[in-house]
Parts: C-alpha cells; structure tokens; sequence
C-alpha cells in the first residue's frame, strides 16, 4: 500500500500531462487490457497512467478500499484478504484492473446480491480531458458522472482512484455442483436460490442443451479437503466430476483464471504434458491474452490460422438475458451458435432506486450473464452469428457488454445505450472531442 500523499503526487503529474495535450486528441497508457476489440493504435497524446496501479488503504470498520484505478483485481484482493475482508464483487480475472470493470462492466458469482462492479463503487476520481479531476458520487455535482461513467469505455475520462465496498470472507469456500438436464427447471431452480439469498455465490455451467450444472458457494471455517486448480488439474473439469468441492477463498476467486475459463484450450492446455511444458506460472490470463494479441497482430499467424482451421468468426460476448428468457435463449443459442461450454451467472441491481444511464437494465428483474468465448466455422459474411446474437437480445429485452466486437446500426446503438444522455455527457465532460465517442470506439473500432 501506498500513502495518499503519493497518490497526489502522481496525480500533479497526470494533471499537467493533459494540460500539455491542450486540444488535442488524448489516449490511454496502460499495461493490460480485456478487450477483444480489434481496431488501429490510438494516435494522439498518450496519458501514461501505468503508475496508478496501488492500494491507497483498506479501512477495515467502514469496509472499503481506497485503490488507484489500474491496480488489477490480483493486488487489491492479495492486500483485502489480509484484513478477511474482499471486494464485494471480483470478476473473474486477475488482470482486470479496478478502472477497467467500472468503464466496462464487471461481473461474478456474487452479482446476485451485490450486482456489477459499479454499483459497489462508493466514490470515483475522474481525469477529464483539458487536465481537470472530477470527484464524484452518488449525491455531489459530479452524480452525472458517477452514475455515467459505467460502460464509457475511456470515452468521458479515465478513473484515477477508486473507493469500493468491501465484504467479509472465511478461510474457505464450500462447492456444490447439482446437474439438470431441462433448461426451464434450471433456471427456475436458480432464481429460486438467487431469492432465498442462503448462499454466497451462485453460478453455473452449460455444457450443451441438455447439461446444466448450478454452482452454489458458500463461506466456511473449516474445510473437510483442499482442491487445487492452478496447474494439472482443471476447475471446469471438476464441475462434472464432484458434487462437492472445497477451496480456500483466494483459489475460489480465482477458479477461473488458470485456464482462461476453459478458453487454454487453445492453447493445447487441456493436456497434462502441454501444461507442464507451459510450466505452472504461466497458466494465467495476462500470459494467454498477450499470447491471443500477438497472434492476431500478425498477418502471418492470421493467414496461417486460415489454412489451417478455415474461414471462421469469432463470437467473444458477454450478455444478459432475463431469466425469464434465458432457457428460450439457451435453445437458440445450442441451436445457431453451438460454442460450449457456456457460462452462467445471475446478475440482480442492488439498489433498484438508482440507474446507470450508459448500461440501463430493468431493475427490477433478475438476469443471467451468458459467457461465451470461442470461434465459430462460417460461411457467411462478416459478423453474420454476432449479429443473429445482437437480434436474439434485443428481442429478448437483454442486453450486451461493449467489449468485444458489435455490429449496431448507429439509431440502434444509441437506443440501447441512451446516446441521448451520453451526448450530454460528453457536451459537459468532452466538449472538445478529446476523447473518441462510444459509438466511434465500440462499434466503428476507430
């Protein structure tokens, strides 16, 4: 951890670093990143914000962290354990930086009692261009910005310090996986756990159409025996082969990270000798998505993918369904799409009083995140299974992240994600335009 005296030396420092760009075009320095967006290096004076990755305090009695933005979910859940204490909310890779799941949106197994990310945010520090800071929350003259900045994407300004809620936390953490083979018994069985509020965490598993495991988590003293994902053994393989399971709460966190979800597997990482040769350290998501950007950087690589696999398209989303309609969107998705497995997790808004103007969800309805993260052989044209998804959503009443590729006409986008009020935003926030537009980052990929 880090004193706030030097927080606010290094924040003297951003702010002349934006002073100096005057009006001109301003981007983001940054050594990580979760997007799967593919568009042309940024031009135009780059923000070096590489510094903000720092625990400022934890405070134990009013439970929150005080934390620069870009510190990853890595650090501030190594340094909150040490008080038994955790972020209400921790997506499920250690790269993810603070910043990162409040201008995107950040998810996990406890969002159906605490929600996104963002609304466990009590209080955000904004860099906005011309080289000005913006304190916000939820009740001062930057609420606009508070309740806005969620799903901006870096295109209203760049959070520098973060204070969020904190939750406390047990040694360990007690798995259950049940497997049901109807997708209405499913989901009714998981809104019926998501109501009563017993357990902990709750998420689930969809192996095709006629496999769905439910996963309940639960804070305990005592473990009766240890698992231990993070090398040879692999947590998604697991889910079918015990009914119960035990983890310390840091492994539980981050059961998902060594094996990108399952997503190693392009890597030959389902294989015990391919693992061993990759070598323990190195089974994490910050290795995998460097190697992941790599690849796709080079034409050589692209071409020889091409030959090798055939012309296909990448389907990399996330998005959230009522649960009314996850089981009519789960047959759609076994049907047209057919990427397996597919992640599940019950998402619920915390305080239905409130809403986050650029991600409007209906707060008063319970929803399941869909992961899905692969490729799919095509012959059809750019996007053409990208935006049968975008169609079935939106017909569905749901809604999708922003940070994979989108396919949105321009009136369309702007419906989903109230382009009104964002333009007044941006009017307040960036009237000069320093930053790109959402719409031009998210959609365009400029």
């Amino acid at each position: 951890m880090i004193a706030f005296e030097a927080y606010a030396e290094k924040r003297a420092r951003a702010i002349a670093d934006a002073r100096n760009a005057h009006i001109g075009p301003l981007t983001l320095d940054k050594p990580t990143s979760n997007l799967f967006r593919h568009r042309p290096s940024d031009r135009g004076h780059r923000l070096d914000l590489r510094g903000f990755n720092h625990v400022i305090r934890v405070d134990e009695a009013a439970r929150t962290a005080d934390v620069e933005a870009l510190t990853t979910y890595d650090d501030l859940v190594r340094e909150t354990l040490r008080f038994n204490l955790m972020p209400a909310v921790v997506p499920q890779l250690k790269s993810i930086t603070i910043g990162g799941a409040i201008a995107g949106i950040g998810i996990e197994s406890t969002s159906f009692k605490y929600g996104f990310v963002h609304e466990t945010v009590r209080e955000l520090e904004v860099l906005l261009p011309g080289g000005t800071v913006a304190v916000a929350d939820r009740e001062n003259e930057y609420r606009d910005l508070f309740f806005g900045f969620p799903n901006s994407y870096g295109t209203l300004g760049y959070a520098l310090r973060v204070v969020i809620e904190l939750v406390p936390v047990k040694p360990f953490v007690r798995l259950t996986h049940r497997r049901y083979a109807d997708p209405a018994q499913y989901f009714e069985t998981m809104s019926q756990v998501c109501r009563d509020g017993a357990v902990d965490f709750v998420d689930g598993t969809m192996f095709d159409g006629r496999t769905f495991y439910l996963t309940t988590g639960e804070f305990v003293d005592q473990a009766e025996w240890l698992s231990d994902y993070t090398y040879l053994q692999m947590y998604y393989r697991s889910i079918t082969e015990r009914t119960t399971d035990y983890l310390t709460v840091h492994d539980y966190l981050w059961r998902w990270d060594t094996d990108w979800f399952w997503c190693s597997k392009h890597f030959l990482l389902h294989y015990s000798l391919m693992r061993r040769l990759w070598g323990k350290q190195r089974l994490n998501s910050t290795v995998y998505w460097s190697v992941w950007k790599r690849a796709h950087a080079s034409r050589v690589a692209q071409l020889a993918l091409g030959v090798l696999q055939g012309r296909q398209e990448a389907v990399i989303q996330d998005v959230e369904i009522p649960i009314e309609e996850a089981g009519r969107f789960a047959t759609f998705f076994n049907e047209a799409i057919g990427i397996k497995p597919v992640w599940l997790c019950p998402v619920a808004a915390r305080d239905p009083s409130v809403s986050y103007t650029l991600y409007p969800m209906d707060s008063r309805r319970l929803y399941v995140n869909f992961g899905f993260w692969d490729t799919v052989k095509s012959a059809h044209g750019d996007g053409h299974y990208n935006r049968m998804i975008e169609a079935t959503v939106r017909e569905l009443k749901g809604h999708k992240s922003l940070y994979s590729n989108s396919f949105y006409s321009r009136d369309e986008f702007d419906r989903l994600y109230n382009g009104l009020q964002y333009g007044m935003l941006k009017e307040r926030y960036d009237p000069r335009g320093q930053f790109k537009g959402l719409y031009e980052k998210c959609v365009l990929k400029q």
